[in-house]
């Protein structure tokens, strides 16, 4: 017998890319599982299973940054519990130290949604039923029809997961003028946001060589982050979704100052902010 769960649920994260480096996703998950029926008529407890699917996916890739461990382009090195890695991309590299739960080691080559669904379900498949004879595991980003950007961001004032400094998202923008939908302004900050890093002004503890160093300490500990500069974009507050279309909104009133700006900025998959200047 076949079960499927479509839009499980979904996972917002960042991680390596060899051409473009540090790349802020979102993935819907969906599973499918196969069995023998029981006494009950049923393959296994269809909540049960959700819930363990769920907390898995929240814990060890939600909010993290996933690393293929056996990519050329990686130098890494565990100390403890912290982790230190050097990532070379193109002409650029990155560097990244963190606890080692804002990390996950994918044993990879390259994160693709079929290199991850591989790496978890060999993760899952003993904490799951044994009446299970197979589970299926399928990532892939949302359908947008318009203008969308991947951005990595970390929150040092959260007190959950969003507190990691290389974590992100895969949104997408709406933007209005004069209550008339704007495509050429949200295709604009699309590039514009185009795999990017956004980042905190207060959190640059150094700045030289074309490079910018981020760093802070959270609940969950220390954390530091080198990224060339451009591949950066720097507001004068912290990085909420909140922040984010304020600032779009405010830029977007300077270049149109008799105009009505409303903003609607995703973060990840149906949830976001609405600003009107």
């Amino acid at each position: 017998m076949h079960l499927f769960v479509d839009n499980l649920t979904n996972v917002d994260f960042s991680y390596l890319h060899p051409q473009r480096g540090l790349l802020g996703e979102t993935w819907l998950a969906s599973t499918q599982l196969d069995g023998q029926l029981d006494q009950q008529g049923m393959v296994c407890d269809f909540g049960v299973v959700k819930k363990t699917l769920r907390d898995w996916l929240d814990r060890e890739i939600d909010h993290r940054l996933a690393v293929p461990l056996r990519s050329p382009n990686l130098k890494l090195k565990q100390t403890g519990k912290r982790i230190n890695l050097t990532w070379t991309f193109g002409e650029h590299s990155l560097q990244c130290s963190a606890p080692e739960q804002a990390i996950a080691l994918v044993d990879a080559e390259e994160i693709t949604p079929h290199s991850v669904s591989q790496w978890s379900k060999n993760q899952l498949r003993s904490l799951l039923p044994d009446s299970l004879d197979r589970l299926g595991l399928d990532f892939e980003p949302e359908d947008i029809n318009g203008s969308y950007y991947h951005y990595s961001h970390g929150l040092k004032k959260h007190d959950g997961n969003c507190q990691r400094i290389a974590h992100g998202h895969r949104s997408r923008i709406h933007i209005w003028r004069n209550d008339q939908p704007a495509p050429e302004l949200e295709a604009q900050w699309s590039k514009t946001f185009e795999d990017i890093y956004i980042g905190t002004r207060e959190d640059i503890v150094q700045q030289e060589d074309r490079y910018i160093r981020f760093a802070y300490t959270t609940s969950q500990g220390a954390f530091e982050l080198c990224m060339p500069e451009t591949c950066c974009y720097m507001i004068n507050t912290d990085t909420t979704v909140e922040l984010i279309a304020s600032h779009l909104a405010d830029q977007l009133k300077l270049q149109f100052p008799s105009d009505r700006i409303k903003v609607k900025a995703y973060e990840g998959i149906g949830k976001g902010a609405l600003v009107i200047r």
